[in-house]
């Protein structure tokens, strides 16, 4: 792997009504060495400007969206974004892209079809808009998906998923794709506090097909998935203890193939508040 890079991946971004506290947040951990900060892009037709305001209070830290929704925003509108955070940020704004969820999309009122069919058309628009491949990352489960990642963006940046994962995704990439993956984690170092906020977490992802029938290709089943998701499998996903501990449940996605893991730290589901202690922590151990 020619990179090893730890990234932020927290909705304390985009939650935060306060535009002030998020960027103090970002510039802190611009300073303790992370690499870059996902967040989603929410469900609104184009990219909230929060995305352009943390680009430009920061100076070296990346910008990603953890994802922009393909049925929710035009490829005009998101390629013309980046194209402009590209030219006024060289190399520092990353393009995150999905396909989300049944559930979600049609509570908009949208048809939920053909998810792989909308992402390779939405990316002959972003092509047809002139945003270069190497600008955007798919956030890919299934094999499909992350040969797609592979052919037309610059890597895959998947989420709710164990290391047997990553390293499936690895050899779908082949050795020159970035691969990212988002891996939550909580520093508790006992067993029943921690898995209590894990299941915080877990329970509302495990509703959701595209996590389940992806973990299914991995041996869990239906009973893994009951009650907010069996300790072996809350175990497997969510990294927790010690900050040392988790570094190294973390540790464990480097060497599955991941080039970066954006760490999400639980801290039961307050997206208006930051972990800044638990980020510096991690810090101190990762970077």
């Amino acid at each position: 792997m020619a990179q090893r890079l730890v990234s932020v991946w927290q909705p304390f971004f985009l939650g935060s009504e306060s535009p002030e506290a998020a960027l103090d947040a970002a510039i802190e951990l611009e300073k303790l060495g992370y690499s870059r900060l996902w967040f989603s892009a929410g469900f609104g037709e184009n990219i909230p400007s929060r995305f352009r305001e943390l680009l430009d209070g920061t100076e070296r830290i990346g910008i990603a969206p953890g994802i922009v929704s393909i049925w929710h925003s035009s490829p005009a509108e998101v390629a013309a974004f980046a194209r402009e955070a590209e030219r006024d940020h060289p190399g520092r704004f990353l393009l995150g892209l999905g396909a989300s969820h049944a559930v979600l999309v049609e509570n908009d009122g949208t048809d939920y079809r053909r998810p792989y069919s909308k992402m390779v058309s939405y990316l002959d628009g972003l092509d047809a808009a002139g945003l270069d491949a190497g600008q955007r990352i798919l956030a890919a489960l299934g094999p499909r998906m992350l040969e797609l990642s592979r052919d037309r963006s610059a890597g895959a940046h998947p989420y709710f998923v164990p290391a047997e994962h990553t390293a499936e995704a690895r050899v779908a990439l082949g050795p020159d794709r970035l691969l990212a993956p988002e891996v939550a984690v909580v520093l508790e170092a006992d067993a029943t506090a921690a898995r209590a906020v894990a299941r915080q977490y877990t329970a509302g992802y495990l509703t959701l097909p595209n996590y389940t029938n992806n973990l299914r290709r991995f041996g869990w089943t239906d009973e893994d998935f009951a009650g907010g998701g069996s300790d072996r499998l809350v175990d497997a996903i969510i990294p927790w203890g010690t900050a040392e501990q988790v570094a190294a449940g973390l540790e464990k996605h480097f060497q599955a193939g991941a080039d970066e893991v954006a760490v999400q730290v639980l801290n039961g589901g307050d997206a208006s508040s930051f972990p800044a202690e638990a980020f510096r922590a991690l810090a101190a151990v990762l970077i």
